[in-house]
């Protein structure tokens, strides 16, 4: 019985933790990994605001992935051979991470966890 209350509560956790009304998509420097403001304007010449490196190359788009054929998985793209540089890639599209706003999300998991915690 305490296994499957168990199970049901990771499951819970789980729903809440990746609700949409708790996720939030924010860009984020490759270099100094701290969160650019939504009404930024990324531009070719863009540089972050916290550490000055560029913003327009391709650690910081959305189709960079190492190991793919040039680092980067659209097809039609031109190989670029600095990834940490700015470049006049066309295709570039700014890499959103997802982040579930933290005080929401850990105190709904602290909520949930106290109701079923082990005495």
């Amino acid at each position: 019985m305490l296994n499957r209350l168990h199970f049901l509560l990771q499951n819970l956790i789980r729903a809440f933790a990746f609700h949409p009304l708790y996720l939030r998509f924010m860009k984020i420097c490759h270099k100094c990994q701290k969160e650019i403001a939504d009404d930024f304007f990324v531009g070719r010449q863009a540089q972050c605001p916290s550490c000055r490196s560029d913003l327009h190359c391709c650690l910081n788009c959305s189709f960079y992935e190492a190991g793919a054929y040039n680092d980067c998985r659209e097809t039609q793209a031109e190989r670029v051979l600095d990834k940490a540089r700015s470049n006049f890639c066309d295709f570039f599209r700014f890499k959103e991470s997802g982040k579930s706003s933290g005080a929401a999300g850990s105190n709904i998991k602290d909520k949930l966890e106290s109701l079923f915690k082990k005495d």
